[in-house]
């Protein structure tokens, strides 16, 4: 699968910084970490090291969803917090506009999901072999045009939220793989990481981070 990629100019967004980890705002658009090809090394992994040299990877957004995104400034720090996600130790809040009414107020979709080898990188609900994945939803308010979300993923495979939203019925709009474009005229994607609950690296305090929602 090939795609167009021109990815946002904007400075970096930076949430918090400290002796230990790196918070940004990821914005939609732009990869989390490089492809394989050459066109494709502008990425927030190498945008982040050239203002932190010391910056190493814990975990990844998609190219089209924005938002929070974590960074370990040490070795000690990139352990920790990826073991705090390996672990689904990591409260992830994500807001989302998706097709239709969705209902009731509060849900969960609960179906495993494997990559959709003909088309990959696309995932697919396998109930034969795919992983477990559990996404929790929270409503904020809704038309009966569409419907404005929380998103709580409780494990974290790759198109996890698009994939669980599409096959209840509720794609995220503007979503390039899963939903049809046709529909209406979006600029991006409708999916934003917006809250990060984890503990610091040094000394094990709870703490939270939020990147503003852009729509």
């Amino acid at each position: 699968m090939t795609w167009d990629y021109n990815p946002p100019r904007e400075p970096l967004d930076i949430l918090h910084a400290d002796h230990e980890i790196l918070v940004v705002g990821k914005p939609a658009g732009l990869l989390s970490v490089p492809g394989k090809e050459k066109r494709l090394s502008d990425c927030l992994l190498a945008r982040v090291q050239l203002a932190f040299p010391n910056a190493l990877l814990v975990h990844r957004l998609d190219r089209d969803t924005s938002g929070a995104i974590i960074f370990g400034l040490t070795r000690h720090a990139q352990r920790h917090l990826g073991l705090q996600f390996e672990k689904r130790r990591v409260g992830k809040t994500y807001l989302a506009r998706v097709k239709g009414k969705l209902e009731p107020k509060t849900g969960f979709v609960d179906r495993p999901l494997a990559v959709d080898w003909p088309r990959r990188p696309l995932q697919k609900i396998c109930m034969e072999s795919g992983r477990s994945a559990l996404t929790e939803w929270k409503i904020i308010k809704h038309s009966d045009d569409e419907t404005r979300v929380h998103l709580f993923p409780k494990t974290g495979r790759s198109h996890q939220l698009r994939v669980h939203m599409k096959s209840i019925g509720h794609p995220i709009l503007g979503d390039p793989l899963y939903s049809d474009m046709s529909e209406a005229n979006y600029d991006r994607m409708m999916l934003h990481s917006e809250v990060l609950h984890l503990r610091h690296p040094d000394g094990g305090r709870w703490m939270k981070f939020r990147s503003k929602p852009p729509f």
